[in-house]
């Protein structure tokens, strides 16, 4: 893909408003960056007290699709990779409407960061011209548009990773997983948002602002892939690249509706991307696809490891793709007949009425095709949660504070929609709030001691489900919430203990959409007992009503280095989702 020209690094001057300028100046090139016919006045924009605005692209007050771009844009993504291949849609107009679309979701809930599409139709074209010339396409992804969490370089752009002090520094070259996909035939045409640190459950920076919920405005859209979940979402992007350390990928999938795995550690290379903690090997951030399929997930891991990139990537262990292990020809029965551990809460706290709904729906679903669903009870959730946090809290403060130096920028310490506001929590799910968070050398390998210790019991404790699973071997799957609640305003998902525990264990796991907030249905249920302050909290705080129709997901979570069995699992859950609908 030919490499946009950098423009001139803004100049850094010892002033008060510096962090400011060169914020104000980025977000100025941004909007430079868009194509002025694709603009939408604002009297055909929704107000801003309109909240939900999930179908307003295909609304003809938009009116920028055209039906041609619809037909696109709404295809699947076998669909799409169909007609690509086969020269049936060019990948110019591919490319075009995806960039059209992506920039409509844009302008409702500010999801981008950096936005290329210049270059990504010129690429389209190179791809076109092959076609034309040779009658074949490049590879198996010929033409597919894929977005992209800005921490992934792309040759000639910033990568911000909404730190203001990382404004004008230009990647020299493509971090290796878009390398593999470009090689591949793929063609990527815009970033997306994060949270300043990436370790916020929540995406908002001080360069580009907030994302939002495409269900709800008000609501957020999670973190720190948010921008990824609210793009694909509106369907401004098939396939997309996040993040997960704690549930980067999960958390926005399941708030926004759509598919996303967090694969075992060292399979998807994470060369050339950049991050926070960097250093920090005993809970691994990891890179993991976002779809609006199982498939688009499928897809992207299956061209990942077609590319070997364990020759090209240090930290990428030798697996190939297992067709073997995607047909569960280990697995009872070879698949026919499985057994799900079902887990209702993680004995920190209850979930709200709509994730127990979505739960209850799941198991009713399996059990109409005749697997068995069998009751899991959280191993020490508590215990891990609080061994993965002071990990992270070891030397978070001191990243965070060596790279806000250079601009004065400061650290962000809540997400509420006043910014800078002063946080009543302490900001517990951001790791690294105080100085005492530091650890010693020695101290730190005892977290990994305790780490390793509570790994072993959790693989005890699933090896031991063969006496209850009903198909005399441990359970295929564990089924469990993927947050507490619903999208929650902005500024309150204050938890991601649900996530968190599987980056400790490092357990693959799908996320997938199984149901929508219906406060006819989800009705507050009557507890007087809690299992803690927590607990208590968490139940005052539901309101259906705040959440009517927003998604909700659960998570199916796999054993180490199955993913391709977790695929193939959280597709049989999907299927039978839909023919229970």
């Amino acid at each position: 893909m030919a490499s946009p020209a950098p423009a001139p690094r803004p100049t850094i001057t010892a002033t008060a408003s510096t962090w400011q300028s060169l914020a104000a100046d980025k977000r100025a090139r941004q909007a430079a960056s868009i194509p002025r016919e694709w603009i939408l006045p604002i009297h055909r924009l929704p107000g801003p007290k309109v909240n939900e605005v999930i179908g307003f692209p295909e609304d003809e007050k938009c009116g920028l699709l055209t039906t041609g771009d619809l037909e696109v844009t709404n295809a699947s993504i076998e669909e799409l990779l169909a007609n690509l291949t086969s020269g049936t849609w060019t990948a110019v107009g591919v490319v075009k409407a995806f960039a059209k679309r992506a920039i409509i979701a844009h302008q409702l809930t500010n999801c981008l960061t950096e936005i290329f599409i210049e270059q990504a139709i010129t690429r389209a074209a190179e791809l076109d011209a092959y076609y034309d010339k040779y009658g074949k396409p490049v590879g198996p992804l010929h033409g597919l548009p894929f977005s992209l969490k800005d921490q992934i370089t792309v040759k000639g752009l910033e990568t911000t990773m909404g730190y203001v002090s990382w404004i004008g520094e230009y990647a020299t070259e493509n971090a290796l997983v878009v390398d593999i996909m470009i090689e591949a035939g793929a063609v990527p045409y815009v970033r997306t948002n994060v949270p300043q640190t990436l370790m916020w459950p929540e995406s908002f920076n001080n360069i580009f602002g907030r994302t939002s919920n495409p269900y709800n405005r008000t609501l957020t859209s999670g973190g720190s892939s948010g921008g990824e979940g609210a793009l694909i979402a509106l369907k401004g992007s098939p396939l997309g690249i996040g993040s997960d350390i704690g549930g980067s990928v999960r958390i926005p999938a399941n708030f926004c509706g759509i598919y996303s795995l967090r694969p075992s550690a060292h399979r998807v290379p994470y060369l050339g991307a950049k991050n926070s903690l960097i250093g920090q090997d005993s809970v691994p951030s990891v890179l993991g696809p976002m779809s609006s399929s199982i498939s688009g997930l499928k897809i992207f891991f299956q061209t990942i490891l077609a590319s070997e990139p364990w020759f090209r990537d240090a930290s990428c262990i030798r697996k190939p793709w297992s067709e073997e292990e995607y047909k569960l020809t280990e697995h009872h029965n070879k698949g026919r007949v499985l057994s799900f551990g079902i887990m209702w809460d993680d004995g920190i706290v209850k979930p709200h009425p709509p994730v127990l709904r979505a739960l209850e729906k799941v198991k009713r679903a399996l059990v109409k095709k005749r697997h068995k669903v069998v009751e899991f009870k959280a191993v020490k959730h508590a215990e891990i949660c609080m061994v993965a946090a002071k990990i992270w809290d070891a030397g978070a403060l001191q990243d965070y504070t060596t790279t806000t130096s250079i601009t004065g920028e400061p650290i962000i310490t809540t997400m509420s929609p006043t910014p800078f506001a002063p946080s009543t929590s302490g900001a517990p799910f951001r790791p690294g709030s105080t100085p005492s968070s530091t650890v010693s050398a020695y101290d730190y390998w005892q977290l990994n001691t305790a780490k390793q210790a509570l790994r072993q019991e959790y693989l005890s404790a699933w090896q031991a489900t063969s006496t209850t699973s009903g198909t005399g071997r441990p359970f295929d799957a564990i089924l469990c919430p993927a947050a507490s609640w619903a999208a929650p305003p902005h500024g309150k998902n204050t938890s991601v203990q649900y996530t968190m525990v599987w980056n400790v264990l490092d357990y693959p796991v799908v996320v997938l959409p199984v149901t929508r907030v219906d406060q006819r249905l989800d009705v507050r249920r009557e507890r007087s007992e809690f299992l803690g302050a927590m607990d208590r909290e968490v139940y005052e705080s539901y309101d259906p009503k705040m959440h009517e129709g927003s998604p909700v997901g659960i998570q199916v979570v796999g054993r180490n280095l199955e993913d391709e069995a977790v695929l193939a699992l959280a597709e049989i859950v999907d299927e039978a989702l839909k023919a229970d609908a």
